[in-house]
């Protein structure tokens, strides 16, 4: 998922008229919507914008490779290819069918890639062995905070001894949002990894945080 707005498609308002906040099959119609118009509604293949902070995402994981990783709310897909360059399995999952017939077209033939239908937090792929790479994407400010509290506890768990846990979201506000992107980060700091990637602009922020303390140049034995 992401949070700029989708192409040609007007955002609906986080609440509906009697001021009740939309549930999840309400923002499961919400998104199913978005993908009956497009393959790719917000873009991610075509926006320049969602190409470099892809780019930005990749450059920052410290190890040049990883075993297993897990990116929920994969959304079209995109990011799921460039992860699986660079790891020898991803498990990717979505809530909307739409989204995955999306995504898995998308990655069809990589054999290094499996989809999945997950709601979260309540469905976490807790029978899993440990991911020693998590990629939480413009999801959690969809999230109300106890919600969210729970995916970054789920995510802490689930993390390998070596493994590395990387949020990226959209900053400023859109109609759909239930928490601030600051809060969503927050709730990943709380889980007491350490930190060792903060990248700040206007429109996004992204935040690796890891097992091991130590910098790339550290891990290398340079410094």
């Amino acid at each position: 998922m992401t949070a700029a707005q989708p192409m040609a498609i007007r955002s609906h308002d986080p609440v509906d008229e009697d001021g009740r906040a939309f549930s999840t099959s309400d923002r499961l119609g919400y998104f199913d919507h978005l993908y009956d118009r497009s393959a790719d509604p917000y873009g991610l293949r075509t926006r320049w914008y969602e190409e470099r902070k892809r780019a930005v995402l990749m450059a920052s994981l410290p190890h040049p490779r990883y075993a297993r990783a897990y990116e929920p709310a994969c959304g079209a897909g995109e990011l799921t290819i460039d992860l699986a360059t660079r790891c020898d399995e991803v498990l990717a999952s979505d809530f909307s069918d739409k989204a995955l017939a999306s995504a898995r077209a998308r990655a069809e033939g990589l054999a290094n890639v499996r989809f999945e239908r997950h709601v979260l937090p309540a469905e976490w792929p807790s029978g899993e062995p440990p991911f020693d790479l998590i990629v939480v994407s413009e999801l959690g400010y969809f999230l109300d905070a106890k919600a969210m509290a729970a995916l970054a506890s789920c995510c802490e768990r689930a993390l390998a001894v070596d493994g590395v846990l990387v949020a990226c979201d959209w900053r400023p506000y859109f109609a759909e949002r239930a928490l601030p992107t600051e809060a969503v980060h927050d709730a990943f700091a709380a889980i007491g990894l350490a930190r060792s990637v903060r990248h700040d602009e206007s429109d996004f922020l992204l935040e690796l945080w890891s097992r091991d303390p130590r910098s790339v140049a550290q891990r290398e034995g340079i410094t």
